[in-house]
C-alpha cells in the first residue's frame, strides 16, 4: 500500500486543529493493515513536509519515504512521489501556494452546501473546483506542465511510469512509452488507483465516500459546542 503524500495535513492544523474521531478511525484502520502484514510506505507530500526530515526510517512493515520505487505484476518500474518537487509554485513561489490552498479551501467549502442542495433535489455529487480548474486556461497548462515535468523525471531515470498525487486530478494518461498515474485525493473526488493481479492499474472511484464526505462537511460546519472547543472545521486531508 503506498499513501502518495498529503495524508495528514500540516497548513490546517498549523492554523486550525481539528482531528475528530473520523482521523482516529483512518489511523486504526492503517495499524490494523500493518498488524495484518500489509507492508504500507507513506510517500511524504508538501502538506506533510514536516515529515520529511524523518525520510527513509522504517517502524515496522512502515516505511517513510519521499519517493519509491514499485514494480507492478506485469514487471513495469513506476516512479512513486507526491510531485509537488515538480511543482514551481510550490517550491519558489511558497506565498502564492499558500493563497491557492486558501481559495481551494474556500472552494471546498462552498462545493459542500453546493453538493447539500444537489443532494436534496436528487441530483450527483459534483466537483466545483474541479470544474474551476477545467474552465481556467492557466490552471489547465499548470496541470499539462506537472505532467511533463514528471514524464521527463521518468524518462531520465529510465522508468516505466510514475504515480503520484499532488494536483488532486485522478487521470491515468500515455505519454509516449511513459505510464503516468495520478491518484487524485479523498477529499472531494475520493479517487485512488488500485493495481490487479495482472499488473493493470486503474483509476477507482468510491462514488459513496463522495457524497459521504458532503454530508459530513456540512455537518462539520455547524460544530456542536463541545466541538468548538476543541477547534474550528478544517478541510484536513487525512
Amino acid at each position: 500500500m503506498y499513501l502518495v503524500g498529503d495524508i495528514i495535513d500540516g497548513w490546517q492544523l498549523k492554523s486550525n486543529f481539528y482531528w475528530p474521531e473520523s482521523h482516529m478511525e483512518v489511523v486504526r484502520e492503517l495499524l490494523r493493515h500493518l498488524k495484518q502484514g500489509t507492508k504500507v510506505t507513506y510517500v511524504t507530500g508538501n502538506h506533510d513536509e514536516l515529515l520529511r526530515k524523518y525520510s527513509n526510517a522504517e517502524f515496522g512493515d512502515l516505511r517513510l519515504v519521499d519517493e519509491a520505487s514499485h514494480t507492478t505484476a506485469d514487471e513495469r518500474k513506476l516512479l512513486v512521489i507526491h510531485g509537488d518537487q515538480f511543482d514551481v509554485v510550490t517550491r519558489y513561489h511558497r506565498w502564492v501556494a499558500v493563497l491557492g490552498d486558501i481559495s481551494y479551501s474556500i472552494l471546498l467549502g462552498l462545493n459542500r452546501w453546493l453538493n447539500w442542495w444537489r443532494e436534496r433535489f436528487g441530483y450527483d455529487t459534483w466537483s466545483l473546483s474541479a470544474w474551476v480548474k477545467g474552465k481556467v486556461k492557466s490552471a489547465v497548462n499548470y496541470l499539462s506542465n506537472f505532467e511533463a515535468a514528471l514524464v521527463k523525471e521518468c524518462q531520465r531515470q529510465n522508468f516505466d511510469g510514475v504515480v503520484c498525487g499532488h494536483i488532486h486530478h485522478a487521470e491515468h494518461s500515455k505519454f509516449g512509452e511513459v505510464d503516468y498515474f495520478n491518484c487524485g485525493d479523498w477529499v472531494e473526488s475520493c479517487t485512488a488507483l488500485l493495481e490487479d493481479n495482472s499488473g493493470k492499474i486503474v483509476v477507482y472511484r468510491d462514488t459513496d465516500s463522495t457524497s459521504n464526505v458532503t454530508k459530513l462537511r456540512v455537518r462539520r460546519s455547524r460544530p456542536s459546542r463541545s466541538e468548538r472547543k476543541i477547534a474550528a472545521a478544517s478541510n484536513s486531508r487525512i
